[in-house]
């Protein structure tokens, strides 16, 4: 486990809902104001555009010292040299990710159980992301995760977890005590009307759900 890992408020991107040069405008507020960590995630760009948009979001990133995961593509991180790669069940194994990135980045897995969640621990991954929470338009297919299990899952893995699927400002007071280290939010940042101020709003009201890093 990285003990300096801050997964409170995880942005996970999405260009396909803000074009340029709002993406970067939007992404800039989020982690001026809180976000602690950035997924870049581009199912339909081709690998050229994929790596020139990891290293201008790397820029980014970097300038407030926010760590920057690519979803999927391990061939992306290591070119961008970002902090690291998440992985979903249908993608290369943890255990192949962190042999081919070694032991100094991050890896990341989605992880549904308590089984699938401490085998991805065993395997290697820092962090699991249990989900959806809520019925989300990110992804066609949707399969719902009680908040009973999502707190299974939290207590019997020795790694962070953090709930994914729909989650924003109004529905996120059901995660109380299931023991996640964040939320992992996309439209709720991404389709913002003030994501300066919402990005700070979801800070304040996971600080006093007691959830995240800045509790501990």
């Amino acid at each position: 486990m990285r003990k300096n890992l801050d997964l409170t408020l995880y942005l996970i991107t999405d260009s396909d809902v803000v074009a340029e040069p709002d993406f970067e405008d939007r992404l800039t507020a989020c982690l001026e104001n809180g976000v602690t960590i950035v997924q870049l995630r581009e199912k339909h760009l081709s690998g050229r555009e994929y790596l020139t948009r990891a290293l201008a979001v790397k820029e980014i990133c970097d300038r407030y010292d926010v760590p920057l995961i690519i979803d999927d593509r391990v061939d992306i991180a290591l070119a961008a040299d970002t902090a690291g790669v998440h992985v979903g069940s249908e993608d290369l194994p943890v255990a192949t990710v962190r042999k081919i990135l070694g032991p100094d980045k991050i890896v990341g897995a989605t992880a549904k159980t308590v089984a699938t969640a401490q085998a991805a621990s065993a395997d290697g991954a820092d962090y699991v992301g249990t989900g959806a929470i809520y019925p989300t338009t990110t992804k066609v297919k949707t399969i719902l995760t009680s908040v009973e299990t999502l707190t299974d899952v939290a207590c019997k893995t020795n790694i962070p977890v953090n709930a994914i699927g729909g989650l924003n400002i109004d529905n996120i007071d059901i995660l109380k005590d299931t023991g996640i280290a964040g939320i992992c939010v996309v439209t709720a940042l991404m389709k913002a009307e003030d994501p300066a101020a919402m990005t700070r709003a979801l800070r304040d009201k996971l600080r006093r759900l007691g959830i995240g890093k800045q509790n501990n």
